[in-house]
């Protein structure tokens, strides 16, 4: 469960603000997402693999 402590005087919209920082912070909606649809290891290995190969493309094109 999220707590957020609101100070007394303190405008609610930060509060909400706060509120959604930690919400995003814990990662459920990113792993609800992921639940909603199965994806093969071997496909997630292949994806990580590919975005490896794609950051050290970057990096090397830095230099």
């Amino acid at each position: 469960m999220i707590i957020v402590p609101v100070k007394e005087g303190e405008n609610i919209e930060r509060a909400l603000k706060k509120f959604k920082r930690k919400y995003e912070k814990t990662g459920i909606v990113r792993e609800l997402r992921a639940r909603q649809q199965f994806e093969k290891p071997s496909v997630i290995n292949r994806k990580k693999m590919m975005k490896a190969i794609y950051v050290q493309h970057l990096r090397t094109l830095e230099q």
